[in-house]
């Protein structure tokens, strides 16, 4: 009798962690989560510490107006709230160099219209942020693929004035976030890209730099996280950008290589599921889960930082600006109030200095850690220099 008490009693006690197990599994915890806790990493900076710690803020938006298709009205209207309201809330915000709040949009060649980009270029040249590229695409070939970027690449230069050009080359530049998370044809089921070497077209087209990252909970995440780092093609095959060379003081990447800059993504303990499971912090903000100081907290946990330079923390957040509950969100008092609570609690730590900035200009500010800058150079940031014309030596 004993025995099957005993079997019972461990049976019962199995099915909670069975469960877990499962729950972990469909989150896709096993991709990444022993990388967070096996890779050694550079000697963390503190708040409150007598080290200066410099963090730059970049919000990268999957800006899809007509989410959820609805009418032309409706995507119009979405767009010129944002237009409209964006300064009103955000103009009287300030950073520790007396900057308003930055916001990148990545807008979808699948979705162009010039009336929207018209707006949102207004928006930009007032000096509330950036326009770059995303993109869906599903059954590319290498060829359509660059046609595609090509294309847009060029609307958004030559009739909206956005994007950038290399000084050195004339051509236009840009940087991308790929759509339903399947960079380099990353997902298992090739869906949603069909381009192995995505990396190859995005350089040969002028992407300066990849923000797709992190894209946990999808199984499209790569098992490298918390990471600036420079990845190519391999040999044709997908998910190129799972490894790569991380971005390093007095270090400049080879010119094959292509720069991506991650977002946190990191276990949070103070919230389980079941009391066990921890929630992930992927730098997603939306309607249910809006930015907060306990939060800028765990992005700076992640430390996402240039090797050798880890007082110089670069948090690049993500979202979906246009879904209804979201736009609630950042035009309403939940996106004020974080921006209100970073300036009030960044006054007791004298050694934080935060900085709002564009997907643009965290690139930039990479290549400036890597140059071995001890102190950002904003003023900088207004030319359109690339990492190859950046003071470093050459990457052995």
């Amino acid at each position: 009798m004993a025995w099957l008490i005993a079997g019972l009693a461990l049976f019962a006690l199995s099915i909670p962690v069975a469960g877990i197990v499962v729950l972990a599994r469909r989150r896709n915890l096993h991709n990444w989560i022993g990388s967070y806790y096996r890779v050694p990493r550079d000697p963390a900076v503190s708040l409150g510490s007598g080290q200066p710690m410099h963090v730059f803020i970049a919000v990268c938006d999957h800006y899809e107006p007509e989410w959820n298709r609805p009418s032309r009205e409706v995507s119009l209207a979405k767009v010129d709230r944002w237009v409209k309201e964006y300064p009103e809330r955000f103009g009287r915000f300030q950073d520790s160099r007396g900057r308003a709040p930055q916001h990148t949009f990545f807008f979808p060649q699948d979705e162009y219209r010039p009336e929207y980009l018209d707006r949102l270029a207004g928006l930009c040249r007032a000096g509330y942020g950036d326009v770059e590229i995303h993109l869906h695409h599903d059954g590319d070939t290498p060829e359509s693929l660059t046609e595609k970027l090509s294309g847009f690449r060029e609307d958004l230069h030559q009739r909206h004035g956005l994007l950038r050009t290399d000084p050195v080359t004339g051509r236009v530049i840009y940087s991308f976030i790929h759509g339903n998370w399947a960079l380099c044809n990353s997902r298992p089921d090739g869906r949603w890209c069909g381009v192995n070497d995505e990396l190859t077209v995005l350089q040969q087209t002028g992407c300066y730099a990849d923000f797709t990252m992190p894209s946990a909970p999808s199984d499209t995440q790569t098992p490298t996280i918390n990471s600036i780092y420079y990845a190519r093609d391999r040999g044709g095959c997908p998910a190129s950008h799972a490894h790569g060379i991380p971005a390093q003081v007095g270090k400049i990447a080879p010119a094959d290589h292509l720069l991506l800059v991650q977002g946190p993504l990191l276990p949070d303990w103070s919230d389980r599921k079941f009391g066990v499971l921890p929630r992930v912090e992927n730098g997603d903000l939306h309607g249910g889960r809006p930015p907060t100081w306990e939060r800028f907290l765990n992005w700076l946990k992640a430390g996402v930082h240039v090797t050798g330079r880890p007082d110089w923390i670069f948090v690049k957040l993500h979202t979906h600006g246009c879904n209804d509950a979201n736009l609630k969100m950042w035009l309403g008092p939940d996106a004020e109030k974080f921006h209100a609570d970073l300036a009030k609690h960044s006054r007791n730590y004298p050694n934080l200095r935060y900085y709002y900035v564009t997907a643009w200009e965290m690139a930039q500010l990479v290549h400036q850690a890597e140059a071995g800058l001890t102190q950002p150079d904003f003023d900088a940031l207004q030319s359109t220099s690339l990492s190859s014309t950046l003071p470093g030596s050459p990457r052995n």
